[in-house]
């Protein structure tokens, strides 16, 4: 017997809107050449356009409030910002603790969005069971097609350090900001 295939979470959830409560999709209908980034892009679905595209492309981390504010304004991101933490990756996060995100984070960006092409890409990050899951959604740091129309990063190059540092950052920034009551050691936590 043959097992059916389940589409990836980008098929399913990353175009979707809600446009009447104001969450959409700012992902290009344009075909681009590799590597061309879409500047002024609005919805999907709507047209709108609410996103400071050039303050964004900057990648200041400094300004990260207001490009998490924006990234909220899409649905499949804010469904990450706004969804309560299932129980796995809340496991996870305590097992980890602060000091330990860092090095967890670094270690995921390296294994899933790193490399150009990666294996599978729009469908190597899970959608939950794990804190850094959450955190690659909601920054739009889960693959390269959504790093390259949020962060201005082309698809189809390495990813430098800089960038790297820059998505690291922005996760931890999400995880402070989701769990402000994380350990900043570990915890040790026994299988049920």
């Amino acid at each position: 017997m043959v097992k059916e295939k389940k589409p990836l979470p980008e098929l399913r959830e990353c175009l979707k809107t809600d446009c009447k409560n104001d969450l959409h999709c700012f992902r290009q209908k344009e075909r681009r050449k590799p590597g061309q980034i879409l500047k002024g892009q609005g919805c999907y679905a709507c047209g709108v356009e609410q996103v400071d595209w050039q303050l964004v492309y900057r990648r200041d981390i400094s300004k990260a409030e207001e490009t998490f504010d924006y990234m909220k304004k899409e649905w499949i991101r804010n469904k990450y910002w706004s969804r309560e933490i299932d129980a796995e990756a809340m496991q996870h996060a305590k097992k980890i603790g602060k000091n330990g995100m860092a090095t967890a984070i670094t270690k995921r960006i390296k294994q899933s969005v790193t490399n150009g092409r990666p294996f599978n890409d729009g469908g190597q990050t899970a959608e939950d069971g794990d804190i850094l899951c959450y955190a690659q959604h909601a920054t739009a740091s889960c693959c390269r097609k959504c790093i390259e129309y949020w962060h201005g990063i082309p698809a189809g190059k390495d990813l430098t350090a800089d960038e790297a540092d820059y998505l690291k950052k922005l996760m931890l920034l999400y995880i402070d900001a989701r769990l402000p009551n994380l350990n900043e050691v570990g915890l040790k936590i026994t299988k049920r």
